[in-house]
């Protein structure tokens, strides 16, 4: 945590899209050559952090991965570390849709410095049916094998709904406080779509002490209104080409949302 957000400021963190991980359509080398172009875009133009994610694996399995996709996804990262080696870029990993305890063995792995997980705890009603929270294996599991790895969660996540409505005031204040993340996620209804600065606002003032990360939809337009209840912006869909979230990362958009993060300090 601390080398993500101990200098103060706002953060910013780029996603890597891979491709299909190991499933025969696109050659392994391929997707990995194409994350690090991509790592590389968001290195050089200065993004604090890259999260590596298999969003080319749908559909996604509800919880635990094949071991094919961790061994590629492990490749992957290694790859993109040594692209962006020298700099500061923090990396992440999120293996979809729900599967932390791989995450985590990957960033045991490679030192990645987070990790990211859909449903933390309670369970959530999603495209690939039930998902259940295990806080209670993945922070154990976590503080054996990869002791300095955050947990970043996300309260009431994107393509998914809870599966009884509860106030995300209460789901983020037990999150933070029994649940172990180390930082909560807000985001919109979808990939891209734009978080509700008023649920955003509810979060903080629910969790006030916690890491707040907007998860979706930030856009240089709409950072001034997120910002005060914010620590930092995880941004996929806008830095690709044309924001179209199917293509390559762009560097000029890249540079355009580190600048409008850095202008509101």
């Amino acid at each position: 945590m601390s080398a993500l957000f101990g200098t103060g400021g706002k953060r910013l963190v780029g996603m890597v899209h891979l491709g299909p991980v190991c499933q025969g359509r696109i050659a392994l080398d391929d997707v990995i050559a194409a994350a690090v172009r991509d790592a590389t875009a968001l290195a050089e133009g200065g993004v604090d952090a890259i999260c590596v994610e298999n969003f080319g694996d749908k559909p996604f399995y509800p919880d635990r991965v094949p071991a094919h996709t961790v061994a590629g996804m492990t490749r992957a990262v290694l790859a993109v570390m040594d692209a962006v080696r020298g700099g500061d870029a923090v990396i992440g990993v999120n293996v979809l849709r729900n599967d932390i305890l791989s995450a985590l063995a990957i960033a045991a792995a490679t030192g990645a410095g987070f990790v990211r997980v859909n449903v933390h705890q309670g369970a959530a009603v999603t495209d690939q049916g039930l998902v259940v929270g295990k806080a209670h294996e993945s922070v154990r599991y976590r503080d054996q094998l990869a002791p300095g790895c955050a947990i970043f969660a996300d309260v009431h996540v994107k393509h998914a709904a809870p599966l009884v409505a509860r106030p995300i005031d209460d789901e983020a204040r037990e999150l933070y406080e029994r649940g172990g993340a180390d930082a909560i996620i807000v985001s919109g209804a979808h990939t891209g779509g734009p978080t509700d600065p008023a649920r955003l606002a509810r979060v903080r003032s629910a969790v006030p002490a916690a890491r707040i990360l907007v998860g979706s939809g930030a856009t240089p337009e709409t950072l001034p209104e997120l910002a005060p209840h914010a620590d930092g912006f995880i941004v996929g869909t806008w830095l690709k080409e044309g924001g179209d979230v199917a293509r390559p990362v762009d560097p000029a958009r890249v540079r355009a949302m580190v600048a409008a993060v850095r202008a509101i300090g």
